[in-house]
């Protein structure tokens, strides 16, 4: 099988001279990038990082996040990238769990790289990515650098080598860590190259975080020649801007971001002609909104399923797809699935016993494919649960039709997926019993016009007690990254609960998603 770090040193060498990295005035060619990664990984192993350690990432976007990433790859080091809105408890939760020996961060991020430094003890390097280091503890990248050489590191590498340790959560709000090797990068490249068109010189604008989903999509446009065009972060203005002033080939969005350009007053004035692919994906996308879309920019949108333990791309709603639906009226409830599955993906629905049930009935989706995960770091009681017989069960409930077409309709979770993060409700509950006036507490998800969904709250307070909806969002402000907090909350007397006194969280969700073809 060949290995990430191979296709790494390929492109290297195919395009070496060609622009392979843009960040504002910055250009980067392949060359330079390889150069830049081999000494970053030359520099961390001769620091005392052996093979198998872990790296944290507290990152933003820069004209040097593909090389970070690289570097990882090809010394043999394991990325764990944290995401920059988590609270600091998560955050060290994480890095304590993988037992990071360095951290990578920006400089905008110097506070909570002190925080665990100072709380994490097998975090012995803190380095500074970027900028001079102004406090005793900080390693500066950037000053050591220039002291190694950029020929590649002689670390031998073969497929079943760990590359990334990407979290999510469970289901009961417990984060798992899904373990990606060299061969599964390697597959997800091989698999996304099969389902999307990639050219040489084509440019690939990036608006999310290079450390999360989005950073899956660079590698396929660097081995193929293309370009990785990088933003700071997601502004519909900039963005806009960036659409004018680069003339990217290809985008990827999440449905909010196509919800907020549409929202735009100059969005119509932007040429996006240039724009030959739109891919969209990490929550459902309402079809009015894709309807809009498309009469505005053109049949150019692409829909991917996947997930951590299995990335993307597992099925695809293809451009012919999205022109079908709105060509012929017998084919429009297509827009609402997910697409077919890809030629490396094998699919089934489930009933409760495990058992494959037929087209139309609902049940867990299942996956099988080169790019899974190999399991959750050091939980193989997690990891058992999730990987059966070689199959991820995805805890996604779904159908898939006559055609083959995808569709997911609910979670066997209580997930709820706002803006495209994912929030799990028992560990916003856990959060709200902190609080002293707090007797119970259940989190839906409910429609938003713009996040797709948020979280709701529903709590009845202590007898005799107190608290108003903004005390307890503030008190959730303590131990919550933003997109986690409840959207809204409402006090109640008391909450549905089955025979055994359980929760039901359906009978409160059920009058927000009334009507609605997806309760997702």
């Amino acid at each position: 099988m060949m290995i990430a770090s191979e296709l790494i040193r390929r492109g290297a060498v195919y395009f070496a001279n060609e622009h392979a990295v843009r960040f504002g005035d910055t250009s980067l060619t392949f060359s330079e990038v390889y150069g830049y990664a081999n000494r970053l990984a030359n520099f961390l192993l001769h620091l005392g990082l052996q093979k198998g350690d872990r790296v944290a990432f507290l990152l933003a976007n820069s004209a040097h996040s593909v090389a970070i990433d690289f570097a990882m790859i090809l010394s043999g080091l394991v990325r764990v990238p944290l995401n920059t809105r988590l609270s600091l408890r998560e955050l060290e939760h994480m890095v304590r769990e993988t037992e990071a020996k360095a951290l990578i961060f920006s400089e905008n991020f110097t506070q909570q790289a002190d925080h665990l430094r100072q709380h994490v003890p097998t975090l012995r390097w803190p380095i500074l990515i970027e900028g001079m280091a102004n406090a005793d503890w900080m390693l500066a990248a950037q000053a050591e650098m220039v002291r190694y050489t950029d020929d590649e590191p002689s670390v031998k590498l073969s497929e079943t080598d760990p590359v990334t340790i990407q979290y999510t959560s469970g289901t009961t709000g417990q984060l798992k860590a899904a373990v990606h090797t060299q061969g599964t990068w390697s597959a997800i490249t091989t698999n996304i190259l099969t389902a999307i068109r990639i050219d040489r010189g084509d440019i690939m604008l990036h608006a999310a975080p290079l450390t999360h989903a989005s950073g899956t999509l660079v590698l396929p446009h660097w081995i193929r020649g293309a370009t990785n065009a990088i933003l700071p972060g997601f502004k519909p203005a900039e963005f806009l801007e960036a659409v004018k002033r680069i003339r990217p080939t290809t985008l990827n969005l999440v449905p909010t971001m196509i919800t907020m350009l549409l929202a735009h007053p100059d969005v119509a004035d932007v040429s996006f002609a240039s724009v030959r692919q739109i891919i969209y994906g990490a929550s459902p996308m309402p079809s009015e909104t894709l309807k809009r879309a498309i009469s505005l920019w053109g049949h150019i949108f692409i829909q991917y399923y996947g997930q951590t333990e299995c990335p993307l791309i597992l099925t695809v709603l293809d451009i012919d797809d999205h022109k079908r639906a709105l060509s012929d009226p017998q084919a429009e409830h297509i827009l609402l699935s997910c697409g077919r599955p890809t030629a490396v993906t094998e699919l089934q629905i489930l009933d409760e016993q495990g058992k494959p049930v037929p087209p139309g009935e609902i049940g867990e989706i299942a996956v099988r494919s080169t790019q899974q995960m190999i399991g959750y770091f050091q939980a193989p009681e997690l990891t058992a649960d999730t990987i059966k017989d070689g199959w991820v069960h995805t805890r996604d409930m779904g159908y898939v039709d006559t055609e083959g077409y995808v569709y997911l309709v609910d979670r066997k979770s209580d997930m709820i997926i706002s803006g495209g993060f994912n929030i799990y409700p028992r560990e916003v509950e856990e959060v709200l019993y902190k609080h002293p006036a707090v007797l119970e507490a259940a989190v839906v998800g409910i429609p938003h016009d713009q996040w797709g969904e948020v979280g709701k709250a529903f709590v009845v307070l202590k007898e005799g007690q107190s608290a108003t909806e903004e005390a307890l969002i503030e008190h959730c402000r303590k131990y919550l990254a933003g997109y986690k907090r409840p959207h809204s909350i409402e006090f109640v007397d008391h909450l549905p609960k089955s025979a055994v006194g359980k929760v039901v969280r359906r009978l409160l969700r059920e009058p927000y998603w009334a009507g609605r073809p997806r309760r997702i």
